[in-house]
């Protein structure tokens, strides 16, 4: 069975097919950068690096698009507000420009501590004007948009299969409008495509219409036909943006072009905090910043970027992650067994006997491989994969305890750690700095001398004293670990 994808479209796993054999071309809505990222980005943008890694581990050519808004994000969803970016470089007294720079940098600095591979293409909603306003002209020359004093809105009316994505029926959207709508529109769900911008406001182009600036909407329309074409295999976002920001995408596409926009749809599932959403909006979030110091107070200690990576895998993608330090703290713990694993097996590959790879071991590698495949194959199931990886860790210890595992079997067991952890899961790493060894002997021994003042407390029944100079140990960066032959240690 090859891989089966979840499509938010036809609400069923279906197996995937690519529009063109071997290549991928697939879409996913960025951020807008107006501040830092939070770990729902990390929930979101985690999950797609893990399809984009997936794909391409299958032996797909794939071409990642991923945009940065940086005009046109509205406060609210009904064309009212100020644009987000906007709003925030009023309060922090900058040009909108260099807020969406700023946080664009920031954002792309997390997602490298987060180990995401960077998109193929990261268009930014700003440098596609023209294209945009292409777009709304053939939409007003096919009836189905409409101009009013400088503002182009999209006739939902007009387009038949308007809430397919969300299910929902237009007749019920308008009758349940409950905000006040602009007068200027036809009907209450009609959503604006160019906005007329008032003249104080900085993020302002010039258009058939007058001075003003794209609808939200249109800005990943536009990207996503202009570098993937017309159809493309694979959208993704957040859950949240179903509607209406994926179903307005769809209507616009469909209706300028007259073909399918998307094969694929793919949604991500949100992270919560006592149940409710993490977001801006609602003040509760922990930005990927103050997790990876451990500076927001809900957080006991700082944590290694690949750990959230790890928080992230543990849920699939398509469920609700439950954000509390207890489940980041046993994340950590998670990525630290599978790190010491893979440290132990490269530091013995340097002393064991050559030889032949073991057949048992050849087996079992094959088969904890095809588990894997399995896992991932069945939409994404990280959760799964990480359990094999987990049963990869015990096997593994069984070859390290074993003084007859030949280099050649280590080898083959860190080429797959390196293949499913590394290449599919991103968790590890093609090196790591030095631990307690002979290369770096002065920390062994001062490590070791901690080690011994911390079992001569453990003795005597002091374990405060114990647990003391284990945190002391773990705030100097040091991380160890209790084995049935002693205690082991490793830099984090």
């Amino acid at each position: 069975m090859g891989l089966q994808l979840y499509n938010s479209l036809t609400r069923r796993q279906e197996e995937f097919e690519p529009l063109e054999e071997g290549r991928v071309g697939m879409y996913v809505c960025g951020p807008t950068v107006y501040g830092h990222a939070h770990l729902g980005h990390a929930k979101s943008y985690v999950s797609f690096d893990i399809l984009v890694r997936y794909l391409r581990y299958l032996g797909y050519n794939v071409t990642y698009v991923q945009n940065i808004t940086d005009v046109g994000h509205l406060t609210d969803d009904a064309d009212e507000g100020e644009d987000k970016i906007a709003k925030e470089a009023r309060k922090e007294k900058k040009h909108p420009m260099a807020v969406a720079e700023y946080y664009t940098r920031s954002y792309f600095e997390d997602m490298d501590m987060l180990n995401c591979v960077r998109p193929d293409i990261s268009p930014r909603a700003s440098g596609h004007i023209t294209e945009q306003i292409e777009l709304v002209k053939t939409l007003l020359e096919k009836g189905y948009a409409y101009e009013v004093n400088g503002s182009v809105y999209f006739d939902v009316l007009k387009f038949k299969d308007y809430g397919k994505l969300s299910g929902r029926n237009i007749d019920e959207m308008i009758a349940g409008t409950r905000v006040e709508v602009s007068p200027e529109k036809k009907n209450p769900v009609d959503f604006a495509i160019w906005k007329k911008a008032e003249p104080n406001h900085i993020m302002q182009w010039p258009s058939p219409w007058g001075m003003g600036y794209p609808g939200w909407h249109l800005e990943c329309s536009v990207m996503s036909m202009k570098y993937l074409g017309m159809t493309i295999d694979i959208h993704g976002g957040g859950m949240e943006n179903k509607f209406p920001h994926h179903e307005c995408e769809i209507a616009q596409s469909e209706a300028a072009n007259d073909a399918p926009f998307v094969k694929y749809w793919v949604h991500n599932n949100m992270v919560t905090v006592d149940g409710q959403k993490m977001g801006k909006s609602l003040n509760n979030f922990i930005t990927l910043k103050q997790a990876f110091s451990g500076s927001h107070e809900r957080l006991t200690r700082q944590y290694d970027p690949l750990a959230i990576r790890q928080l992230v895998l543990n849920s699939h993608y398509r469920s609700p992650l439950d954000f509390s330090d207890a489940a980041l703290y046993a994340a950590q713990s998670g990525f630290d067994k599978i790190t010491s694993a893979v440290i132990e097996v490269r530091k013995k590959i340097k002393s064991a006997p050559d030889g032949e790879v073991d057949k048992e071991a050849a087996k079992m590698l094959d088969v904890l491989k095809e588990k894997f495949e399995k896992a991932m194959n069945d939409d994404l199931n990280t959760s799964v994969a990480l359990a094999v990886m987990f049963e990869f860790v015990r096997d593994t210890q069984k070859l390290l305890e074993d003084s007859k595992t030949t280099k050649q079997t280590l080898e083959a067991v860190d080429g797959l750690f390196s293949l499913l952890g590394g290449d599919v899961l991103g968790i590890v790493k093609d090196e790591y700095e030095q631990t307690g060894s002979v290369d770096n002997e002065l920390m062994d021994k001062l490590v070791r001398i901690l080690i011994e003042q911390r079992n001569e407390a453990r003795k005597q029944k002091d374990y405060k004293r114990a647990d003391e100079i284990r945190k002391k140990i773990d705030e100097a960066g040091v991380v160890l670990e209790d084995k049935p032959d002693g205690t082991s240690w490793r830099t984090k």
